[in-house]
């Protein structure tokens, strides 16, 4: 598969945009992912990705084309050595393995190269596709937390995942 994830640019903002202002992913994200999603939004994006703040973030490029972001999140005190994992592609990439993949690419460069033992991730109800793509990755289905998101005026329940270095 030819597949890479490399540093976002500004040159990204317009199709980033283009991706990431789809309705149907945007049930499937936290509500610090807009929508609508414009240009200013994802340079706002790229910006806050290649602030120096300990959270490496990347485009996924799939056959030289930007489809998606990932990246991981650290977490502070108790739980320093812990990232959390966030991630998605445009819609016209689903289905294909292409997450499943990329997640395996950051988590290789997780524990690699930066100084933690655990990355974790949730995922919500109506995403199974996302919480198959972390099953495929080894990560272990850690429970539910009952009715704890609320998205789209609906609560549902979150589910958690997680995977540690010395399983990787």
């Amino acid at each position: 598969m030819n597949l890479k994830l490399r540093k976002l640019e500004l040159s990204d903002a317009t199709r980033l945009a283009e991706l990431a202002n789809n309705k149907k992913l945007w049930l499937n994200m936290r509500d610090s992912f807009p929508y609508p999603y414009n240009v200013e939004d994802a340079t706002n994006f790229i910006n806050f990705a290649n602030e120096d703040n300990g959270n490496p973030i990347f485009a996924i490029i799939y056959n030289n084309e930007l489809i998606g972001s990932i990246g991981l999140h650290k977490q502070e005190d108790i739980n320093r050595y812990s990232m959390e994992l966030g991630y998605w592609i445009g819609e016209p990439y689903w289905n294909k393995g292409i997450a499943t993949n990329a997640v395996a690419l950051i988590i290789e460069f997780g524990f690699l190269n930066l100084d933690i033992n655990r990355i974790f991730a949730s995922t919500i109800e109506s995403n199974l596709a996302s919480s198959r793509v972390l099953e495929k990755n080894n990560f272990t289905f850690e429970g539910v937390s009952r009715k704890s998101a609320f998205k789209n005026n609906v609560f549902l329940d979150e589910y958690k995942f997680s995977l540690l270095k010395d399983a990787y």
